[in-house]
């Protein structure tokens, strides 16, 4: 009883209790300082964070034809290369393993597309070939005539991008990885860069991922976003109030998305914050506030979009946006801030089995299809459309034997072989002879070069592009 006592004379003094006072003050002080950060967090923008991903089924039919139309591009490359552009069938397993085909794997591959492979019998030799038909090599020669006319806009997305960068000055090696879904040819470094000093300045080095692109010059008339015109059109139609459109983007949720009464109020807060153009320069702002915090993150939103709407088919992978995330202050955690706005974009992640993660512009499209098509875009859906066309109408047993070309159809695919052998294909898919010394008249092959060997193998056996980069590991899942 004593020991008791004097233990709590102990407790209840005055020293003692102004100790305890302040130790119990210090987890308040804690828990007050979380709560208060985790607050301003959460307020950095007004639309809730954590946003689950709802599909739309529209783009994900996309993307699967997307997929077989890889698969196809990567075999065309390899006739394309061939002598005659035509392929032995004994050859073709070989040869196919070298773009990501299994074994076995490329004769049945064949047979599912007649309508852009045919496979005949060599009058001469008594062996089955297998080349293209002339649909397909027409539509190649229609991508190309397109590609090459709009080389002049190429040029004007080039400068727009370089514009949207922080010091006007983007990586080669990011603008090559990116060049189909922007419209560039396959030598731009010469045709579109070199060919316009006026334009852009090459920063030359011994390795390619060195090598830099400079804007020369900044050009005000081209620093108009593809949403301030969308803006003009809507308020000029519709005669929407010019204080609410002003500051906001065309917005259409996927089926099935759940838009409850706060989260319209919070999108409706969202798209009344005013923010910098991602042309305009923000290195003289002070953005540790939090209105600087909201104008920066509906910037990024800004930039993504108009990203998207300079490409030609107004889709780009997460993985190449990512190239772009230093040079132009996007968010790292991408693919939680691009769920964050999915009335604006769309991440599909079919054709690829979730490997890369395909970024739509969804005002762009109805129903699938591009609202506004261009010439490139209905040239590359052309070999969707003999891709999706049913095998039993190609009439493979008269073409088996009785097949010929005139000959327009040969110096249509001289020209494709002219093509590919200038953009680095000329030693496609050939090898030497087992056991041989290289040399002979039997050794009708050789091997592949390492440039032509990086190009083919960006994508992976399925026929799904792969990182190109190291750098795409920025992109967090």
């Amino acid at each position: 009883m004593q020991i008791f006592s004097s233990y709590t004379t102990k407790l209840f003094n005055s020293n003692t209790i102004k100790r305890t006072k302040q130790i119990a003050i210090i987890p308040l002080i804690l828990y007050y300082n979380f709560t208060s950060a985790k607050h301003m967090s959460q307020k950095c923008t007004s639309i809730p964070k954590r946003q689950q991903r709802v599909r739309d089924h529209a783009f994900d039919n996309y993307m699967e034809i997307e997929k077989k139309m890889r698969k196809v591009v990567k075999f065309q490359s390899l006739i394309l290369s061939q002598h005659n552009q035509t392929l032995p069938i004994s050859r073709l397993d070989f040869l196919s393993r070298r773009i990501g085909f299994k074994r076995l794997e490329a004769g049945k591959f064949l047979l599912k597309f007649p309508h852009v492979f045919e496979i005949y019998e060599h009058p001469v030799q008594r062996i089955l070939y297998c080349r293209q038909t002339r649909k397909a090599l027409q539509q190649i020669e229609q991508e190309n005539q397109a590609l090459n006319a709009q080389i002049p806009e190429a040029v004007t997305r080039l400068r727009k991008l370089l514009m949207m960068s922080n010091s006007s000055r983007l990586r080669l090696e990011h603008v090559r990885i990116a060049r189909s879904e922007f419209g560039l040819p396959e030598d731009f470094e010469y045709s579109v860069i070199l060919k316009n000093p006026q334009f852009f300045r090459l920063f030359d080095a011994k390795e390619t991922r060195n090598k830099y692109i400079e804007l020369v010059e900044r050009d005000s008339r081209l620093a108009v976003c593809g949403i301030e015109k969308v803006r003009e059109k809507e308020y000029r139609e519709r005669g929407i109030d010019a204080e609410d459109i002003r500051f906001s983007f065309i917005v259409n949720f996927p089926p099935g998305f759940k838009i409850g009464k706060y989260y319209r109020i919070a999108v409706w807060k969202w798209q009344r914050v005013p923010y910098w153009s991602p042309y305009e320069d923000v290195s003289g702002y002070d953005l540790r506030s939090l209105e600087a915090q909201k104008r920066m993150e509906k910037r990024a939103v800004a930039t993504i979009h108009e990203l998207l709407s300079l490409t030609v088919e107004k889709k780009i992978t997460m993985e190449r946006i990512a190239h772009f995330r230093l040079a132009m202050n996007l968010p790292k955690k991408l693919k939680d801030f691009l769920l964050q706005h999915q009335g604006i974009f769309y991440i599909s992640t079919r054709g690829n089995h979730g490997k890369l993660h395909t970024v739509f512009l969804r005002e762009t499209y109805r129903k699938g299809e591009l609202i506004e098509p261009n010439d490139l875009y209905l040239a590359r859906r052309k070999l969707g459309e003999l891709v999706l066309l049913s095998p039993r109408t190609a009439k493979m047993d008269g073409d088996l034997v009785s097949y010929r070309w005139n000959r327009d159809d040969y110096d249509m695919g001289r020209d494709m072989r002219r093509v590919y052998a200038k953009n680095g294909f000329e030693n496609f898919g050939v090898e030497d002879n087992v056991g041989g010394d290289g040399k002979g008249d039997d050794n009708l092959y050789s091997d592949l070069g390492s440039d032509v060997e990086s190009d083919i193998t960006d994508e992976d056996n399925d026929g799904d592009e792969i990182v190109d980069t190291e750098e795409d590991a920025l992109v967090s899942e």
